[in-house]
């Protein structure tokens, strides 16, 4: 079955995103941790953690891990009691 014109696009607009020196989905998981502990606290992004924030840019599947761990993250923490 070919692709139709708004799939060559997607693929098209993927390819043009990729650089030489990527990172996988399991190293950008292993990872994306702490990359969401930098983002909530408001620090900039290490040098290290720049690697992830492209593999999230372009992958649909880590960025949904990644959104749904910053909304734990953020529900923990929320107000305390005492």
């Amino acid at each position: 079955m070919p692709l139709s014109k708004k799939e060559i696009d997607n693929l098209m607009r993927q390819v043009g995103l990729t650089k030489d020196s990527e990172i996988n989905c399991e190293q950008c998981l292993a990872i994306v941790a702490e990359f969401a502990e930098h983002q909530l606290a408001g620090k900039s992004v290490a040098e290290g953690l720049t690697a992830i924030e492209h593999h999230l840019s372009i992958c649909g599947e880590c960025r949904e891990e990644y959104e749904a761990l910053l909304r734990t993250l953020d529900a923990s923490e929320g107000p305390t009691d005492g």
